[in-house]
């Protein structure tokens, strides 16, 4: 259950992982572009010193090329080593560095040698060279550096690029799916609690109708006396009720899961409400009675709302009351509060079943097998927007809801 609720949120980090992967490839790329571009203006840059330098003294031709030693004077210790090449008319080398490596014949032609000319060519060696062109009167002097610290340079950034970019995709993954997961919460458990409620109110229609439709069958299988089809009809009616209370409950949970505007207020009398509840609940077995003041107990509230939910916690008091027990509904006004409290002789809550009394359908481990949506009203919008409700071991073998709301201010 949890992988697959998990699945959204994994599909959305995967995509948005696999898009930043994507945009790691072409920013990578377009780094690498920019930082060789920046180094082989670099090198030009470079190049075309050295060739400034070597027109205004030319003994420069014959200057050993330095090596990066610090000691030494030469005017390349800073960098790359440059090599120097002149070229006559006739476009052929008439002298060089020390150590400088053969130019190619194919640098040496009429289209190869132009002023201001840079260009990256492979002298024989194990990386290649960048070389600039510059006039001097009718010759030529190309200076050149080997490009194999650039190289270095960019696979070094090409081999942290590859190393870092899964880790960092990784990352994010995690960083994403557990931002989903929590985002996704929620929602994950509004939708397993719909299956569930699905589930459970598929099983509890099933019942009823199941018992109906073996009554019926039962009763039309064989020709039977008044009595016994009596017997049949009277069940079936009653499975009808407990039909038609599920399914009422249901439609006035859905419709105040779907937060309607709730309709106006008006005061209402308590003390008249629990009269109302005890004379309707009279007829269901247990003794029901009520005790309230003398005068009126007014609150403010929807009376539809009010007369729906007093009537839930006193059915669900006769319920578990049973037929020769005792259901008392109490109406206290303590200065701005009411409280209305319906008390039944029942068998009492387990500690461990309290927590769940306002559950859907959540049927009680001992002391009574039924499940249904009446308790889960009460703790709906429609039971917060009136009023608070608890529950309470009034004593052994007693137990207790209270309705709790404000007295209407003058």
């Amino acid at each position: 259950m949890r992988v697959k609720g998990s699945s959204p949120a994994v599909r959305v980090a995967a995509v948005a992982t696999a898009a930043i992967a994507v945009v790691y490839v072409i920013g990578a790329i377009v780094l690498n572009i920019v930082v060789a571009s920046h180094l082989t203006q670099q090198n030009d840059d470079q190049l075309g010193d050295r060739l400034v330098v070597a027109r205004h003294h030319p003994d420069t031709l014959r200057q050993r090329v330095a090596r990066g030693d610090a000691s030494s004077s030469d005017l390349d210790v800073d960098g790359v080593p440059v090599f120097l090449w002149a070229v006559n008319a006739r476009r052929v080398v008439v002298a060089h560095s020390p150590g400088a490596p053969a130019l190619p014949p194919a640098l040496l032609t009429a289209g190869a040698l132009h002023d201001g000319r840079a260009v990256t060519a492979d002298l024989g060696g194990a990386a290649p060279f960048r070389l600039k062109v510059a006039r001097d009167h009718r010759d030529w002097l190309v200076a050149g550096q080997n490009l194999a610290g650039d190289q270095h340079t960019q696979r070094l950034m090409l081999d942290v690029e590859i190393i870092a970019g899964p880790f960092l995709l990784l990352a994010m993954f995690g960083g994403l799916l557990v931002v989903g997961l929590r985002a996704l919460a929620p929602v994950e458990q509004s939708r397993r609690r719909q299956l569930e409620f699905t589930a459970d109110a598929s099983h509890e229609l099933r019942t009823p109708l199941s018992v109906i439709r073996a009554e019926a069958d039962v009763a039309l299988s064989a020709p039977r006396e008044a009595a016994q089809y009596r017997d049949s009809l009277r069940r079936i009616q009653g499975e009808s009720q407990r039909l038609r209370q599920l399914v009422e409950d249901m439609l006035w949970l859905a419709r105040f899961d779907s937060n309607p505007p709730p309709p106006g207020s008006e005061p209402v009398d308590l003390a008249t409400l629990a009269q109302a509840c005890a004379d309707r609940f009279r007829a269901v077995g247990p003794a029901v009675s009520a005790e309230t003041p003398d005068g009126a107990v007014l609150i403010s509230a929807p009376p539809e709302w009010i007369d729906r939910l007093a009537g839930v916690l006193v059915d669900n008091a006769c319920r578990y009351a049973g037929p020769d027990g005792m259901v008392r509904i109490q109406v206290r006004a303590q200065g701005s509060r009411a409280s209305l409290t319906v008390e039944d002789s029942g068998p009492g809550i387990l500690e461990a079943e309290r927590p769940l009394l306002f559950d859907r359908f959540h049927r009680a481990t001992e002391h009574g097998s039924g499940a249904g949506l009446g308790l889960a009203i009460g703790d709906s919008p429609l039971g917060g927007a009136l009023m608070s409700v608890s529950w309470r071991h009034a004593q052994p073998g007693r137990t207790a809801a209270s309705l709790a709301g404000r007295v209407p201010q003058a």
